[in-house]
């Protein structure tokens, strides 16, 4: 294995010699944070680093301005790396300090790590590429740059459009707070807007002769909070009213809205839990005589754990080690554990995996894989990639523990070198993964299998219906 260009020692040589690189590419991203859908100089950034390590890029892919695919290599084994690089809405933060201090009202701000997870996942593709490059070894690697994770799975459409169809293996990974492999499901979601439309009548002299469209939204939320009592108790039903019908109380309201999340364990049973919903809006429109549309606006299937791939990523990170954090990582965790965390926050940071791990500022070990497989309650559109392709993730400590995800704490430490070492760490896992795979066809032969197994076969369906478009998504953020 010494002179195997794959091996691990070699490919982490390879990161390593690119990692300050890519590390000032990740904070580059950090001080431009971008919305979903307008990661435009967050893609730049990332693709001209690409370009000049010989990728080949493919743009406006799925649909997407901001999603893309780097390619380098010639035929088979074909392996895919995805990045993410989309930021939160008012998260805009100063770096290093432990107390809430934004940067700029109401600006964006990395509040997911996505900045070091794009940045991670790029430098693996490179580190990857040198190594083929280096041996003329065949195969050919991919990173994908996936806009939109947060709000308008740029994934899902990136699927829709086939492009990770002739991938043989996926490789991710999300900044967190411990270093593990993850195993756990997710929750496959629709999301959609139900829009109601009455009639406008004087509220006071003629209330007679309106029908309330606010009184249909309501009405329709009383019903989805009795069905709550007879629905499976791993789905989740959340909404927000994101149209009153205005302002003034004496006119009655001729149009309301209200925007539905409805998640479960499976794609089938969250379809079906949404045919549900539908018919209560229904109950709704009858009762108030008004009439309503649906707009689906997001979905996304969920994760297919790979446990061929998960056994192989987790040897690599056991002989990698972690990420090496020092006094002044640990020093600047511990002060941000007392005076910007809860010890709540803490303690259910670390509750899932290991309550003990409560009493520490920073994870540097390897968490075991857990006993029995669980469903994770939130939903990431990796989930619709995983359907079509054995896919595997880890996640690597880059935050103090008990840092809330989608919060200022995250963003004050996603440029500290603590998250520069976890990202390091995460490329490392990533790349060497995947070139077990690029040099080993049976783990990709069991890997296959074992999707077709726990799929039971059935072919990947997209959950967007074709008409919704990202344009769509778009125009109603605007």
């Amino acid at each position: 294995m010494q002179n195997d260009p794959l091996s691990l020692d070699e490919i982490v040589r390879r990161v390593n010699a690119k990692a300050a690189d890519y590390t000032a590419l990740s904070d580059r991203i950090w001080a431009m944070p971008e919305l979903a859908f307008e990661e435009h100089r967050s893609v730049a950034e990332q693709i001209a680093m690409l370009e000049r390590e010989g990728f080949r890029i493919t743009t406006n892919v799925g649909g997407m301005a901001t999603a893309f695919v780097a390619e380098y290599g010639r035929g088979g084994p074909v392996v895919g790396i995805l990045g993410e690089f989309d930021a939160l809405p008012d998260l805009a933060q100063v770096s290093g300090v432990t107390e809430h201090r934004p940067t700029a009202k109401g600006a964006p701000g990395h509040g997911c790590g996505h900045n070091l997870l794009g940045a991670a996942s790029a430098l693996a593709a490179v580190a990857l590429k040198d190594a083929l490059e280096a041996e003329g070894v065949a195969g050919t690697v991919r990173y994908y740059g996936c806009p939109a994770e947060e709000s308008g799975s740029g994934k899902t459409f990136m699927a829709r459009a086939g492009l990770f169809d002739d991938l043989d293996a996926a490789f991710c990974w999300h900044p967190s707070v411990v270093n593990e492999v993850q195993t756990t499901s997710s929750l496959a979601c629709i999301q959609a807007y139900f829009r109601f439309t009455g009639r406008a009548a004087h509220a006071a002299a003629a209330p007679h002769v309106g029908r309330s469209a606010l009184d249909a939204v309501e009405l329709m939320n009383v019903g989805v909070n009795y069905m709550r009592e007879h629905m499976p108790s791993d789905a989740r039903v959340h909404y927000a009213i994101t149209n009153t019908g205005g302002d003034a109380p004496n006119v009655v309201q001729a149009h309301a809205e209200s925007l539905y999340l409805v998640r479960s364990p499976h794609l089938p049973d969250a379809e079906r839990l949404f045919e549900r919903v539908k018919k209560i809006a229904e109950g709704a429109a009858l009762m108030t005589e008004t009439s309503f549309t649906v707009q689906i606006t997001d979905a996304t299937s969920n994760v297919v754990p790979n446990t061929v791939l998960q056994e192989v990523m987790y040897e690599n990170m056991k002989r990698l080690g972690g990420p090496g954090f020092d006094e002044k990582d640990h020093a600047f965790a511990e002060r941000l554990q007392k005076t910007a965390l809860t010890k709540e926050e803490i303690l259910a940071s670390v509750a899932p995996h290991d309550r003990s791990l409560a009493t520490q500022a920073l994870h540097d070990g390897l968490l075991p894989p857990p006993a029995r497989e669980e469903v994770a309650m939130g939903t990431t559109d990796v989930g619709d990639v995983s359907w079509i392709v054995p896919t595997v993730q880890c996640h690597t400590a880059c935050f103090a523990i008990g840092t809330p995800f989608h919060t200022w704490q995250l963003v004050a430490q996603g440029n500290l070198p603590a998250a520069h070492k976890g990202m390091v760490l995460a490329a490392k896992a990533m790349a060497t993964t995947a070139a077990d795979c690029l040099r080993n066809s049976d783990i990709v032969a069991r890997a296959k299998a074992e999707l077709k197994e726990r799929t039971g076969g059935r072919s990947y369906v997209c959950p967007i219906p074709p008409e919704v478009t990202p344009d769509d998504l778009r125009a109603k953020a605007a």
